[in-house]
């Protein structure tokens, strides 16, 4: 294929190939031209020209295929518009006499063809150019035509459109002949040629103004006969050109006077006439029509009814947004006329009403729902409102007129109807989409909407009835806040006026579809309703037989409402069950006698009133078991069994009942089936065993009974056919943007389509698309499919003899029916069977004998040959679930074989289409169907039947069923891929477009290949490139096509191809390919892009996003319909499609795309993304304003206009989308969270604005998101502030976030303020409407977590500032505080539980974090008043706005305590086992009722935990010392203290205070290791460290310490628990909680115990100390009991820490032979922490034991110790020690004091493990020297700490001594400074012990080293800073021993120094040139000389006397400082242990 990339064609390599391949070859380098046309120099084409144009004409001579005529014409225009034009004429007169050529033959044709497209594409490219030679081509081609066959008709059309578009206005003269040749085209046989024909005619009215004038009426006409028998794609082609043809008519009108007076002016009452006319008279002339009308013969055909109503739909469409709004009541008026009494024809049958229903109802929505903004929707609602109430005022009238001269009037009852209907059902869909934002709407009393609805509830029609149900359900839905006022409403309605008939059903219905709605409403409706439903019921059920008036209304209503009651679920149903009940027991005979007698006593009516009532109670017993299933258990089962018996019994009488009493109980006994069928279905067969005969009989008679004459296999077979099967059949099958009315093509003429009324039952059902009414179908065909589909249950359940005797009848009944009652029978048992095979292999069934696969087979095979395609696409599906369920291999090659012989011998399309899908069926369901032999024959074949050219049905078959066998043979097919892939181009090259499903099949096939190749197409071998090459160019053919689907196939195999081989596919054109169709009007189009484009921007979404806007900037304005995307980019063009689209997967879609587009580049454009969200939520700001909207407004008019999907006028241009809805509103302020979120995994820049201002400053492209703060607080302030409930939730959800997030950035400009500060009012304002009355618990519950987040963020620091948000939850307060009764009645009680939580969260926050301060306050008042006294008054200023925050809290602290207490008991009963539920309170918790217990426990699992942190903080603050003396008086509905906890019935007795206390401290103990001790993987990280927190708290107090300290097994289980925390959660800060908690718990243990040892003293005050009982843990034996020791506990949890963070200290490694010994580490910070903690719990523990018991831990907790100083000392800068090593000195030093070391009991065991533990710190020095280098600072350090810190006895042994003394005299000798400063500083210490025994030996082995070093510093000068204080530490210790030293030692020590001193001394000339470590030298030795000269003045002279050199080196050297110098007098000796050290421990360890 490179050969082919050149600018001629390479001939050579051209001729080599064969016929296939020169096709391909061709087709390669003609998509190559085209691209290197545009890129070469002109010259270069100048030159080559002429050959290039040769050997195009060659080609074009050669018969190309369809993809490749198209290029090559597109080509030569190119080449002309490029180069020269002087041949073009030559090659014009060519194509012609190629057209005018005589040759007939099909060899020629395509020759023929390819000349008309190249005429077609030279004059669209050049147009005017080519002068008049148009007219000579023109009339050539319209010749051509007359003789033309269809695929010649289809290419003159569309070459004709071409020519037109090229040449403009010029081509006038042509225009009528034209005209006349396109019209006959418009009525062709050939569908593909009546769309060619509508695109050229839709060119031509672009110019030819005669077609929307004087010929106006001819063309609708012609459009009304082109709907006739039309197809999907005719009906959008032609609606297309009829609504602009209109339009554009109606727009001339508008436009000022033409200059042709002539032209024919059309009013729109004319153009809506026109469209009327054809809806309602269909393609019968004008005049013809009115003797039709008379005769009563016309009835309109449903496809041009259909035709004509999307035609209504392009019309407004193309008139636009604006111009819907201000016509909009002209609009209305004519098309709800369409169903009126005006015309009674349309409606004269209720199968025409309805479908003449939904085509109205379908052009109000899509016209409404598309282009009005939600101001002008909302202005529309109340237009179609006031329809409502003048139709009701003419049924009022009607109806009031009692005299029977009017009654006749009734018909206009009838006839409004239908408008009633159509227009309740709109407003209800409009106010559902338009959600909470349609409140003021509903609000507003002069539209007075609800009354309006309310009052046709009673209408004579019961479609009314239930429209105006519905509606009221979607309002409901919309704003759940008017639910339950509905819902009061209708059921006060209902009760009052119980005797209408009217009232009764209407309003029952309304009470259903409330119900109905509740589901969609997660807020809920009260408990309560379900007691009041249930009650009504039963008396509506009980008073149906007073009035036999009623009977039938009332059993109904009765029934409907139970059952609707029954959609809300378990909970409300509960206690109401044992009434519902006995209800459905009353229903029915309770014996086979009763029924006998039931049967002879009754009449037709009371049959009527009776079968109603049993259909209903199936009704309601059905909905049960599918929305209460949790409720079924054994007993319930038992009580639902005893009138099934008695139920089957009647349906097997029913057919005689029914003969006795007639026609009237037909509907009734049909409805009576279909109900029992469906309560069957649901429940498991095993219930009515006993009655499976019977009702397979039953079953048996019904899918065969004479009553049903239609045949309606679309709505049985396509559930039980492939989903992939179906795209074989009509596209209508399929989802699209009209499948609300093309759904009516699909029954037939004469099937209706479903609606409401034929099941009033289904009002409270989910309809199926979402919004949109239920439908269900006519009561025969609801039962026929509950029949097919109980069948299917019951056949897998009932004995085999009994199987197959019902299936041979069946057999025998399809045999003896005759002709269409034939098919109608086949088709029922079909879908029985069907249902049977699948229920059976989803079941894991078996068939049973081989008996039954004779009859199986016969009637499968039957199906399989007959006409109608549905019923062979479920045959080949049965077939292959029968071999699936038989399982047996023979079998399945056997039906393999028959196929095969049947696809050899048949020649007829139906036996070729059916057999080649089984043999794909087979291969889907049982894999490779065994032996390669069989799938080599199966590929032969349908590659046999791929090329039947006879055919394209027989090739779309064949070509789907390859597909599916090349998915199910995997690596199988791997040896076919090659002739597969070379057929599938050949053919792509070959069939004419005309037949699109074959290119649809195809595109499948291509897509099953790439995916078979999968991976391997990455590789680089060139088998592998070409089959690479292959398949892109199939897709690029494929891209090609004319056809959607075929478009859309070919996308979904580049995605295939992105996946497997991205490097390979084109990105840039493919990113062009899919900007062009994002708008299609062909919804799988559309999504065939979004599932494209959402998953090439997971892994490129910049590029994706740079191509779409190149392609923007280069394209011209018609290659992509939204000229936006240069302004706002793809994204901003996906937001706008997100905007307008209905469909929810394509919605999804686009959400994810934008999500992942936001994931990958939002922090690199910032601004467009911040920028494009903050567009589309202005529109908030506008739409708050205006309330209620009058569009009549000039003013208005101006503002929007959403004529187009993405173009905008220029001065909105700026805008991404004009007027978005709420939910994308909703989506954007999504967009803002995930973008703040990607900003903080990213760059610190983004919050901190000093960092983002000076590199916005270094480079303008940097962008961050401080910057835009303002932007963020605006957007989620409008988004706060809207209408809409869920933006509110959003904008609230992004202020939480913008708060958290920036709440600590500092405002540079202004110290000590944040940057927050100055949004404060913009805050306030956003949470201020929140707290309204009238707010949802959920915004509300919302805004209490932003308001204590703002609280808490210490943003504001003035307290008045603070009030304004403060005085909110205040408010919020006050409003709980009434408890739950008199919170809102409007929602369920869980919703004010939620409410009333969400507050005392927020309250709960705010006091943490006022306690949390306050205590950082105090401790920094501590440490200033230590540093300084002098700023006492600042600190004072400071800490008032802290201490106010807390005393803001604390005046209502008393009323919070309570409530909390309550709250934190509700959780504590709520997360009680269910074994307990019986202990439960009957009335529920304080803040929920029994009830709604099961939906309170989220909101209890969502605030408690923060509940109990403030608890705790508050019972700590109290210090449990007294009890609280307003304990009773609250000003609560109900005393909620825990303390009504445990007081029982008695009540009277009081508790004391220690009681109260005790139970709070078991509740919050309680509750904490409840959750700690069983945590969920859900259980966040804020909930345990709250819950770690609260018991921090709790034991910071004594009170509590004491309670754990005396309760050893508390104290264990808790370290238990704690342990378990820190095992399963890695996060360190609550490891550390964790830890806090232990430390503290040790503490308490430790408390006990000192206070047991006291008070043991003090009682034996006179004993003799031996006699003390032994305290603490270990008691006198000294052992531990794992399970109940406290210490041992600790001991396993500080284990488990350390061992975690340093693994080397777990012996078990140690001693293995694969660990080496590792180098010392250093951990993170977060390690350190951890160890630090861990340590100082170890060094805590000895003080819990006894003696004994300390000497059984001690060398566990000393080895742990070391180990840590082992492992962690490592060599830092300057000395320092390590965080670790510091923690783990602490801890000796703490061990190494311990009171215990020195008891008699435990003294010597002590001794000996301390000398031990010594001698193991020794053993660090490793004196092979394999380790490695270890740090001799840390281990000096520990020895040091153990000479000072132990008894003489334990280091005084000799060889320990020897062994320390040695070692710092190693580290003297060592060069490094550092080493020896800290050795001298260590020394230091050791010398000035107090005890000689330890100090002296110190002395005399180390003084002279340290005078020797010294003296060598004369020779070895110091050369830095380090050496300086080495030296300096060196002197201080000499000079420590003069003066410890005895009087007659000193004068030695004296003389020794002074030399030393002295030679640092420099003189007067030197010192001016020495080194400045020379010069501090010289300072430091001349103040020490001057500080010992007076200290010790004799000795001093003495030895100056001696040294007269000394003397006047001295001497010099004072003179010479005497200026300078003024001697301080400075302490002794200042140790700099600690100066450096990182640690922030106490350092001074000695």
């Amino acid at each position: 294929m490179e050969l082919a990339h050149s600018l001629l064609l390479n001939e050579e390599a051209y001729n080599q190939l064969g016929e296939v391949q020169k096709a391909e070859f061709v087709f390669e380098w003609l998509k190559f031209l085209e691209k290197l046309l545009l890129a070469t120099n002109k010259a270069d084409i100048k030159e080559k020209q002429k050959k290039i144009v040769e050997q195009l004409i060659s080609l074009l001579n050669s018969s190309p295929g369809p993809p490749t005529r198209k290029l090559l014409a597109e080509n030569l225009a190119v080449l002309y518009s490029i180069g020269d034009t002087f041949s073009v004429y030559q090659t014009i007169d060519k194509c012609n006499e190629l057209i005018r050529s005589k040759d007939d033959s099909p060899s020629y044709l395509p020759t023929k063809l390819a000349a008309v497209v190249c005429l077609g594409s030279l004059y669209k490219k050049l147009g005017r150019l080519l002068g008049n030679t148009f007219i000579d081509t023109v009339g050539n081609i319209l010749k051509a035509v007359k003789s033309a066959e269809s695929q010649g008709r289809y290419e003159i059309m569309l070459s004709l459109q071409n020519i037109l578009n090229g040449l403009g206005a010029a081509a006038a003269p042509c225009h009528r002949d034209i005209y006349k040749a396109a019209r006959s085209c418009l009525t062709d046989r050939s569908m593909a040629v009546r769309c060619a024909a509508a695109k050229c005619l839709l060119e031509l009215q672009n110019e030819a103004s005669f077609m929307w004038s004087t010929d106006m009426d001819s063309v609708a006409t012609l459009c009304f006969k082109s709907f006739e028998g039309s197809n999907y794609d005719v009906r959008i082609a032609v609606s297309k050109l009829l609504g602009t043809v209109l339009a554009r008519a109606v727009m001339s009108k508008a436009e000022k006077a033409t200059s042709r007076q002539n032209v024919r002016k059309v009013s729109l009452e004319e153009a809506m006439e026109l469209l009327g006319t054809g809806f309602l008279r269909g393609s019968s002339g004008f005049l013809r029509a009115s003797g039709d009308m008379l005769k009563g013969t016309s009835s309109v055909s449903r496809d041009v009814r259909v035709g004509v109503t999307q035609a209504y739909v392009v019309f407004v469409s193309t008139l636009g947004g604006r111009w819907l709004e201000r016509n909009f009541s002209t609009l209305l008026s004519h098309i709800l006329s369409l169903v009126s009494q005006s015309h009674p024809k349309a409606v004269q049958t209720q199968m025409d009403a309805i479908c003449c229903r939904r085509c109205v109802s379908f052009i109000l929505r899509t016209t409404i729902g598309s282009l009005l903004g939600e101001k002008a929707q909302i202005a529309a609602a109340k237009d179609i409102c006031q329809v409502i109430w003048k139709l009701k005022k003419a049924v009022d009238a009607v109806m009031s007129e009692g005299n029977l001269e009017t009654r006749p009037g009734s018909t206009d009852v009838a006839a409004s109807q239908h408008v009633l209907v159509c227009a309740l059902q709109e407003l209800g869909n409009l106010i559902y989409g338009l959600g909470t934002t349609a409140a003021p709407l509903l609000q507003d009393s002069s539209a007075g909407i609800l009354d309006n609805v309310i009052s046709v509830i009673v209408h004579p029609s019961i479609s009314v009835r239930l429209a105006a149900a519905w509606c009221l359900h979607c309002i409901a839905v919309a704003l759940p806040s008017y639910l339950t006022p509905l819902l009061d409403r209708c059921l006060e309605r209902l009760t009052v006026l119980k005797s209408s008939p009217e009232a009764v059903t209407g309003f029952s219905f309304a009470v259903a579809a409330l119900l109905g709605a509740v589901k969609h409403c997660p807020l809920g409706i009260p408990h309560g309703k379900g007691k009041i439903i249930v009650m009504l019921a039963e008396d509506l059920l009980c008073s149906a037989a007073q009035n036999s008036r009623l009977s039938v209304q009332r059993t109904q209503a009765g029934w409907l409402l139970i059952a609707a009651l029954m959609t809300l679920g378990s909970a409300f149903i509960h206690h109401h069950l044992p009434r519902v009940l006995r209800l459905w027991k009353c229903v029915f005979p309770l014996s086979p006698k009763d029924l006998e007698t039931e049967r002879s006593r009754g009449d037709s009516f009371t049959w009527q009133v009776t079968l109603e009532g049993r259909a209903g109670a199936f009704c309601a017993i059905k909905s049960f078991v599918s929305h209460c299933d949790d409720l079924l258990t054994d007993e319930v089962i038992q009580r639902l069994l005893p009138p099934l018996p008695c139920a089957v019994d009647l349906l097997t009488q029913l057919s005689s009942i029914q003969k006795a009493y007639g026609s009237p109980l037909k509907t009734p006994s049909v409805i009576y089936k279909q109900r029992l069928y469906e309560l069957l279905a649901l429940l498991p067969p095993e219930i009515y065993a006993g009655s499976l005969c019977a009702i397979f009989k039953e079953l048996a008679a019904d899918l065969t009974s004479s009553d049903t004459q239609m045949a309606a296999s679309t709505f049985l077979l396509p559930p039980l056919c492939h989903q992939d099967d179906l795209l074989l059949l009509s596209p209508l099958l399929q989802d699209t943007d009209h499948k609300f009315i093309e759904e009516q093509l699909l029954l037939g003429n004469g099937v209706a389509c479903g609606s409401l009324e034929y099941d009033p039952f289904s009002v409270y059902e989910h309809g199926i698309e979402g919004d949109s009414v239920p439908k269900p179908l006519p009561p025969m065909f609801s039962l026929i499919s509950s029949a097919a589909r109980l069948f299917g249950i019951v056949c897998a359940h009932v004995a085999e003899s009994q199987r197959l005797l019902v299936l041979e009848q069946l057999l025998d009944s399809i045999k003896h029916t005759k002709a269409s009652r034939q098919q109608v029978v086949q088709l029922h048992v079909m879908a029985a069977f069907s249902n049977f095979l699948k229920y059976v292999a989803n079941s894991k069934g078996n068939l049973g004998s081989e008996e039954i696969r004779r009859p199986a087979l016969t009637l499968l095979m039957g199906a399989l040959e007959s006409t109608n395609p549905l019923m062979r696409c479920t045959a080949a599906e049965g077939l292959a679930r029968l071999a699936q369920v038989i399982g047996d291999a023979s079998f399945t090659a056997g039906l393999a074989q028959v196929s095969f012989e049947k696809l050899k011998s048949a020649r007829d399309v139906v036996t070729r289409t059916g057999h080649s899908l089984a043999l794909g069926s087979l291969h889907r369901y049982l894999g490779g169907v065994g032996s390669s032999q069989h799938l080599n024959a199966c590929i032969g074949i349908l590659y046999t039947l791929s090329q039947d050219g006879t055919s394209p049905d027989v090739r779309t078959w064949a070509l789907h069923s390859l597909s599916l066998i090349i998915d199910s043979a995997g690596p199988l097919y791997h040896l076919h891929v090659e002739s597969t892939l070379s057929l599938i181009l050949m053919l792509l090259l070959t069939v004419p477009p005309t037949h699109a499903e074959v290119h649809q099949s195809l595109g499948r096939c291509l897509n099953a290949l790439i995916t078979t190749l999968g991976p391997e197409l990455q590789g680089s071998s060139t088998a592998v490139s070409t089959l690479r090459t292959s398949c892109l160019l199939g897709c690029a053919i494929m891209q090609d096509n004319p056809d959607c689907l075929v478009q859309a196939q070919a996308i979904s195999c580049l995605q295939q191809l992105h996946m497997f081989a991205p490097r390979y596919v084109n990105l840039s054109s493919l990113v062009s390919c899919l900007c062009v169709n994002l708008c299609s009007s062909y919804l799988f189009l559309r999504r065939a892009v979004l599932a494209c484009l959402r998953q090439i921007v997971q892994r490129e979404a910049a590029e994706v996003s740079e191509h779409a806007v190149v392609l923007a900037k280069d394209s011209r304005e018609d290659l992509i319909p939204d000229a936006n995307v240069r302004e706002v980019g793809l994204e901003g063009a996906l937001l706008n499609l997100l905007d307008k689209e209905s469909d929810q997967r394509l919605c999804q879609d686009i959400k994810e795309t934008l999500s992942h587009m936001i994931t990958s580049m939002a922090v690199g454009k910032l601004s467009f993304w911040l920028k494009l969200c903050k567009d589309v939520l202005a529109s908030s700001a506008d739409f708050t304003t205006v309330a209620s909207v009058d569009t009549t407004q000039d003013d208005e008019i101006d503002k929007e206009d959403d004529a187009s999907v993405l173009t905008c006028r220029n001065d909105e241009k700026c805008r991404p989308i004009t007027n978005p809805r709420w939910a994308t509103r909703v989506f954007a302020a999504e967009c803002v969270c995930k973008i703040i979120i990607q900003c903080e995994n990213s760059d610190s820049a983004h919050f901190d604005i000093a960092l983002a201002q000076e590199m916005k400053e270094r480079d303008s492209r940097n962008d961050f998101l401080v910057l835009h703060l303002a932007d963020l607080i605006r957007m989620a302030f409008m988004a706060a502030t809207d209408h809409s409930d869920q933006l509110r939730l959003s904008g609230l959800q992004t202020l939480l976030v913008v708060v958290r997030q920036f709440a600590t950035i500092p405002e540079p400009e202004f110290p000590g303020h944040v940057i927050l500060e100055q949004y404060q009012a913009n805050v306030g304002a956003a949470l201020r409407p929140a707290f309204t009355s009238d707010t949802p618990p959920d915004v509300t519950a919302k805004a209490c977590q932003v308001c204590s987040a703002w609280i808490a963020s210490g943003v504001v620091s003035d307290l008045n500032d603070l009030r304004r948000v403060h005085q909110l939850l205040v408010s919020s307060l006050t409003k709980i505080q009434a408890g739950k009764e008199a919170l809102s009645q409007l929602y369920n009680e869980s919703a004010s539980t939620m409410e009333i939580l969400a507050v005392l969260k927020a309250w709960a926050e705010v006091y943490i974090i006022a306690v949390e301060r306050q205590k950082k306050q105090t401790e920094k008042q501590k440490q200033t008043m230590k540093i300084v006294g002098s700023t006492e008054e600042n600190a004072r200023d400071v800490s008032s706005s802290i201490d106010g925050l807390l005393d803001l809290v604390q005046t209502d602290l008393g009323t919070l305590s309570k409530l909390w207490l309550a709250a934190l008991q509700d959780f504590a009963l709520l997360t009680l086992p269910s074994e307990f539920a019986s202990q439960l309170p009957l009335e529920g918790g304080a803040f929920y009722t029994a009830e709604t217990s099961e939906n309170a426990k989220p909101h209890y699992h969502n605030s408690w935990a923060l509940i109990l942190h403030a608890t705790a903080l508050w019972l700590t603050s109290t210090g449990f010392i007294v009890a609280d003396p307003d304990e009773g008086t609250t000003n609560l509905s109900r005393p909620v203290t825990p303390t009504t906890m445990c007081q029982g019935s008695s009540g009277a007795s009081v508790k004391s205070p220690e009681d109260v206390y005790t139970d709070r401290f078991h509740l919050i103990l309680g509750i904490s290791v409840e959750f700690l001790c069983s945590l969920r993987s859900d259980a966040t990280m804020e909930s345990i460290t709250a819950c770690l927190h609260a018991l921090q708290a709790l034991l910071d107090v004594p009170w509590p310490r004491s309670k754990i300290g005396s309760d050893q097994d508390l104290g264990v289980e808790l370290l238990n628990v704690l342990h378990r925390v820190i095992l399963t959660r890695e996060s360190p800060s609550i490891q550390l909680a964790s830890l806090e908690v232990v430390r503290q718990i040790i503490y308490a243990a430790q408390e006990h115990v000192k206070e047991k040892r006291r008070s043991a003293e003090v009682d034996d005050g006179a004993a003799e100390k031996e006699t003390l009982p032994e305290f603490g843990e270990g008691k006198d034996t000294g052992g531990l009991v794992p399970g109940r020791s406290l210490v041992f506990a600790t001991l396993e949890l500080c284990v488990c820490i350390l061992v975690r963070q340093l693994p080397e200290l777990n012996p078990k490694l140690i001693g293995s032979p694969g660990i080496k010994t590792t180098k010392a580490q250093i951990l993170s910070e977060d390690g350190n922490k951890l160890v630090s903690a861990a340590l100082t719990i170890l060094s805590e523990l000895p003080g819990v034991c006894s003696p004994e018991g300390s000497i059984s831990v001690l060398p566990t907790i000393l080895y742990l110790i070391i180990g840590v100083l082992r492992e962690t000392a490592v060599r830092l800068p300057g000395g320092q020690l390590s965080y670790t090593v510091g923690a783990a000195l602490q801890a000796l030093k703490g061990i190494l004091s311990s009171p215990l070391a020195r008891a008699e009991k435990s003294h010597t065991a002590w001794t000996d493990l301390l000398r031990s533990a010594l001698t193991t710190i020794l053993d660090c020095w490793d004196p092979d020297g394999i380790q490695q280098e270890f740090d001799e600072i840390s281990l000096l350090t520990a020895v040091t700490v153990f000479i000072l810190s132990t008894s003489p006895e334990v280091t005084t042994i000799q060889c320990l001594q020897e062994r320390c003394i040695q070692k710092f005299k190693a580290a003297l000798e060592l060069k490094d400074p550092v080493v020896q400063i800290k050795c001298y500083q260590l020394l230091l210490s050791i010398f000035q012990y107090p005890n000689p025994a330890v100090s002296y030996p110190y002395i005399h082995s180390l003084a002279s080293s340290i005078v020797k070093k010294l003296q060598e510093t004369d020779k070895v000068k110091p050369e830095d800073a380090a050496e300086l204080q080495a030296i300096q530490e060196g002197i201080k210790v000499l000079e420590a021993l003069v003066a410890i030293a005895e009087e007659q030692h000193r004068a030695h020590l004296v003389a020794g120094i002074l030399p030393i001193l002295i030679s640092f001394l420099l003189d007067e000339n030197t010192l001016g040139s020495a080194p400045i470590t020379m010069k501090n030298l010289h300072d430091f030795a001349l103040q020490n000389l001057m500080q010992i000269g007076p200290q010790y003045s004799s000795i001093f002279k003495n030895i100056m006397a001696s040294s007269p050199t000394m003397k006047a080196r001295l001497e010099a050297a004072i003179k010479g400082n005497q200026e300078n110098i003024k001697i301080k007098t400075t302490p002794k000796h200042i140790t700099k242990s600690g100066k450096n050290s990182s640690i922030q421990l106490k350092t001074n360890f000695l």
